[in-house]
């Protein structure tokens, strides 16, 4: 990599620098402040190859260590001396604005940024502690935001003695493993602002090169480091570093920056200093930034199932996709991905029937390609429950749904009726089919996402946790499934009362064992009998204390969400991954699947108005006025029924309104009919109706009665 390389390597870096320097005089008045110029970048010879030995997994995240390693720690080199405090450069810095003589402003920036050292010497709180532990970077961040702040408000020449350090600082011969100094130089750097400009780019790419080639230990401390930084830092070098990414793959102007060819490695270097963030912001609870902030949303515009078919064809290998960084893909761009594995699933099994029906000499049909499932409405709970288990072999297949007696044909719109009537009267809490019925309902859950079909159900958070756990499917049916790590705050979801009741125990200031007189023994009601069972080994001989009360709480909470219902979600995963195992669901978030199986409930009935597309209406025309005016004043029980009875469904999909792609089409028919809708379509057919009292009158009965099929 760059920082191991002799320096004669780099002799059209260098040359970069001079080119700076030569033109130092002709850019401008130095004692004004201007936009940041930097010379023409895109010949600049490309680099060795990032170093092969960065760590990539299942899921890339980059792992956190344990604290108790032991990595080498090198000899510090000594420091120079700096004095300088915070108001002092403030000071510097106001003087320098009145008087228009930046030269101790100047003095102070092209020094600090001069080296490695110069940064330490300049920012670390002290400079005689090594500050060698992941809990202080001994960086006095107060000053570094100061320093940062002013950057972009001092004339060119100062911002330009800046970029020339940190390049000298990366030119550097490194020999031997990094010290504490040097990642702490590296942190620093990372909050230039000046890298927001794209004229910075090979230069930030060289340093984000150097930040992910550094050894795991090295990364274990930056990692918690990171987690330090201010909310609002935080989210901007994250911002950053997504910004960098989406405009290497996509620039403005392409003539900026390098031939894609010679810079293969900006974008995995920049994504791999990203999971740092990542692992940082997952360390705190809750977390800096939330998981959607470093989503880049430029990458639902590639070709995802090349990124996708790459992943599962080289692996984690040292060919680089944006699928080992699943956190960087939209929850959008994880559902097209989804879609077309199912999609693909689908005609690989129809295919296959085929064959076998060929092969075996029997004339084939239509419904050989399909999972048909066909249910009388008045017993729809037990004909698709029979139907789902007579055809177990089938359920990998395009759903395809028929009502008896009905007269519609299933493009889409009878599936989504199917499993809206179908999951509301399961779980109806006089049916009391969910206690009986696990496995069915979780494959009803997998047909729904390997349909595309989101349904009006809610189970805590921590349930999709353990239906990722794992997301693959173990060959080995001894490996133990549905067990994942669980917090109280998982317990508050779904038992509120025990959960605070464990809370004020573990904050109790009193004698824990004298006052509760508790032991690591549990009781349970299974069919009125009451149970016993150890949290630990001779549990029942131990008494709960004020030393391992947070014991004793993290093992009664396992025991509640992992260990007594094992048996029984066991059969609850099962159910699931028999119709949606792919190996998609290493992509996903356990807050991702829950919003692929439940859409969203919020419904923004005005977005919805900004999507539509009008068919024989003009969206000035009166009646469509009418429309919108009545259907935003609709209160939400009856723009979920209007939802219902235009889609099929009244949950919201994972791209939101617009996603829907509904359309409001022109009926030709007379203004006392109803309105019509296609479900399959997402089309809602009206008639030009004359007043809004006429409109708002037949659209309430229409949306109000709309169980049923027929067709056209």
């Amino acid at each position: 990599g760059l920082e191991r390389g002799a320096k004669n390597q780099f002799s059209t870096f260098s040359n970069f620098i001079t080119t700076i320097n030569q033109k130092k005089e002709g850019i401008g008045n130095r004692n004004s402040p201007t936009q940041l110029v930097i010379p023409n970048i895109k010949n600049v010879r490309d680099l060795p190859p990032i170093c092969l030995d960065v760590r990539q997994k299942q899921r890339v995240s980059i792992d956190t260590l344990p604290q108790e390693l032991k990595a080498p720690i090198p000899t510090e080199p000594s420091l120079p001396i700096r004095t300088k405090t915070v108001k002092d450069f403030q000071d510097d810095v106001e003087k320098a604005k009145s008087s228009g003589d930046w030269k101790a402003v100047h003095d102070f920036y092209s020094t600090t940024f001069d080296s490695f050292l110069e940064i330490n010497a300049a920012f670390k709180k002290d400079t005689n502690s090594p500050f060698n532990t992941i809990e202080d970077s001994g960086i006095n961040a107060k000053f570094v935001n100061v320093v940062y702040d002013a950057l972009l408000n001092t004339p060119q020449d100062v911002q330009k003695s800046v970029l020339k350090g940190v390049i000298n600082g990366l030119l550097q011969e490194w020999k031997g493993p990094r010290t504490k100094d040097d990642l702490r130089a590296y942190c620093i750097l990372l909050q230039n602002p000046q890298f927001s400009n794209t004229s910075t780019y090979v230069i930030y790419a060289h340093l984000l090169r150097q930040i992910a080639a550094l050894t795991e230990a090295d990364h274990h401390f930056l990692v918690h480091w990171s987690k330090k930084i201010s909310q609002r830092r935080f989210k901007q070098l994250v911002d950053r570093l997504l910004q960098f990414i989406s405009l290497r793959l996509f620039p403005a102007k392409p003539e900026e920056f390098p031939p894609m060819v010679k810079c293969t490695w900006w974008i995995p270097s920049a994504t791999k200093v990203l999971a740092l963030f990542n692992a940082a912001n997952s360390l705190i609870s809750p977390p800096i930034i939330s998981y959607t902030d470093f989503y880049n949303s430029t990458l639902d515009h590639i070709d995802l199932m090349e990124e996708y078919h790459n992943w599962q064809c080289y692996g984690n290998s040292h060919r680089f996709s944006f699928c080992q960084y699943p956190f960087i893909i939209s929850i959008a761009a994880k559902k097209v991905i989804i879609q077309r594995d199912s999609e693909q699933q689908m005609i690989s099994i129809a295919r296959q029937s085929l064959v076998d029906k060929v092969s075996r000499r029997q004339k084939p049909d239509m419904n050989m390609l399909f999972l048909n499932v066909k249910v009388r409405r008045t017993y729809l709970v037990s004909d698709s429950l029979d139907e789902l288990a007579r055809k177990r072999g089938d359920l990998k297949k395009k759903l395809k749904v028929t009502f008896v007696g009905e007269a519609g044909l299933d493009m889409g719109g009878l599936t989504k009726e199917w499993f809206l009537l179908l999951i509301r009267q399961i779980f109806h809490p006089d049916y009391g089919m969910f206690t009986y019925h696990k496995d069915s309902i979780l494959s009803l859950m997998g047909l729904a996402v390997y349909n595309s079909i989101t349904l009006d159900i809610r189970f805590p958070p921590c349930c999709y946790k353990k239906l990722l756990s794992p997301p693959i499917v173990p060959c080995d049916h001894n490996t133990l499934v549905g067990i994942c790590d669980v917090t109280l705050d998982d317990l508050f979801q779904i038992m509120p009362e025990l959960a605070h009741g464990l809370s004020e125990l573990l904050s109790y200031e009193g004698n824990v064992e004298e006052d509760f007189y508790s032991t690591f023994q549990v009781f349970q009601e299974e069919f009125g009998v009451i149970k016993s069972y150890n949290l630990k080994p001779n549990g029942d001989k131990i008494p709960v204390t004020n030393q391992n009360r947070k014991e004793y709480v993290q093992l009664y909470v396992d025991f509640l969400l992992n260990k007594s219902i094992y048996k029984q979600f066991a059969a609850f995963y099962y159910g699931f991954h028999s119709v949606c195992a792919s190996y998609a669901l290493l992509l996903l978030r356990p807050e991702e699947v829950e919003i692929l199986v439940c859409g969203s409930p919020e419904l923004d009935m005005s977005a919805l108005q900004r999507s539509t597309q009008y068919e024989g209406y003009q969206k000035t025309d009166l009646t469509i006025r009418y429309f919108w005016d009545v259907v935003l004043g609709f209160s939400l029980d009856l723009q979920k029924k209007l939802l219902h009875f235009a889609t099929g469904s009244d949950r919201v999909p994972v791209g939101g309104m617009a996603d829907l792609n509904f359309k409001i089409a022109k009926s030709e028919t007379s203004t006392n009919w109803l309105p019509v809708a296609h479900t399959c379509f997402n089309q809602l057919c009206l008639p030009p109706y004359k007043n809004r009292k006429e409109l708002k009158q037949k659209l309430i009965i229409g949306i109000s009665n709309a169980e049923g099929f027929g067709l056209e």
